[in-house]
């Protein structure tokens, strides 16, 4: 939220953040699970949306965060054709995807729509990737699409800041064995995992929980300029898949010439880039 002197103010767990001049606020509405404001803000960051007061993402460096929660393992996999993304409703990580020419179907889970439709209104070049033909939304419980649905996925991605989404609340033991029955058996998981700078204790009870499920637990991180601690971590996932090996070079050239963060190289030094959960790994 902006406040009286029209900025946009957000404060880590470990007390120090951001600050963005805005302009206006363009939107504002408290859906049935949370607020949502877009607003268009005095710099190059353009419009930011916010849920619940916190930033979720910005036009201007959604790309820092997007591409490398996709594009690792999607060319880590050797042929993506099924996609599941849960709290996926901006459609970012979406547009990301879409870029590999092997997809041939994307579902995303959100439960608020909300979301959606506020994107496709005021962000809708984030947002574009929804309307694709390849792409099916579902507006629906994270954890309910997963203990019920009957899809097999190659790449599953979680990007919601909460584990999955407003109303799931943290993981359990059923979340993990349904994530596990919804991926093939060459599949790939990676989920958000806080900032290892501004958000240390959460992101080691997730990798701590993460081990006790998955034969190959990797962290990489990469800076996202508007995230808390501007610091970001991820956790690939996988029974038998490492990250990065085995790249159909062909196609990594095709998505890497769209990107303006991702490469192979970069991505590589991410997971070779040591950080404080490493100790955990």
């Amino acid at each position: 939220m902006a406040d009286e002197q029209k900025y946009y103010r957000e404060t880590t767990p470990s007390g120090f953040g951001i600050a963005i001049k805005i302009k206006d606020v363009l939107y504002s509405t408290e859906s049935k699970y949370q607020k949502i404001e877009v607003l268009d803000s005095e710099s190059s960051l353009g419009k930011i949306l916010t849920l619940n007061g916190l930033m979720f993402v910005t036009e201007g460096d959604a790309y820092h965060y997007n591409e490398m929660i996709a594009h690792v393992p999607m060319i880590s996999h050797p042929c993506p054709k099924n996609v599941l993304i849960i709290g996926g409703g901006t459609g970012a990580s979406t547009h990301e995807v879409l870029k590999h020419s092997t997809v041939e179907k994307v579902v995303v889970v959100d439960i608020d729509e909300e979301v959606v439709n506020t994107c496709k209104k005021y962000l809708p070049k984030i947002a574009s990737g929804l309307d694709d033909s390849k792409v099916q939304v579902k507006i629906e419980n994270a954890f309910e699409y997963l203990k019920n649905t009957d899809e097999k996925f190659d790449v599953v991605l979680i990007t919601s800041p909460d584990p999955l989404g407003p109303g799931v609340g943290e993981y359990t033991s059923e979340v993990y064995d349904n994530l596990k029955r919804v991926l093939n058996d060459d599949g790939i998981i990676v989920m958000q995992s806080e900032s290892p700078v501004a958000n240390v204790e959460k992101s080691k009870k997730l990798y701590e929980s993460l081990l006790k499920v998955f034969k190959i637990v990797k962290t990489y991180t990469s800076p996202v300029p508007t995230y808390p601690g501007s610091c970001w971590a991820w956790a690939y996932c996988s029974q038998t898949v490492e990250p990065l090996k085995n790249i159909d070079e062909k196609r990594y050239e095709e998505v890497v010439s769209q990107c303006k963060l991702f490469n192979k190289k970069y991505a590589q030094q991410r997971f070779e880039q040591e950080t404080i959960l490493d100790e955990l790994l």
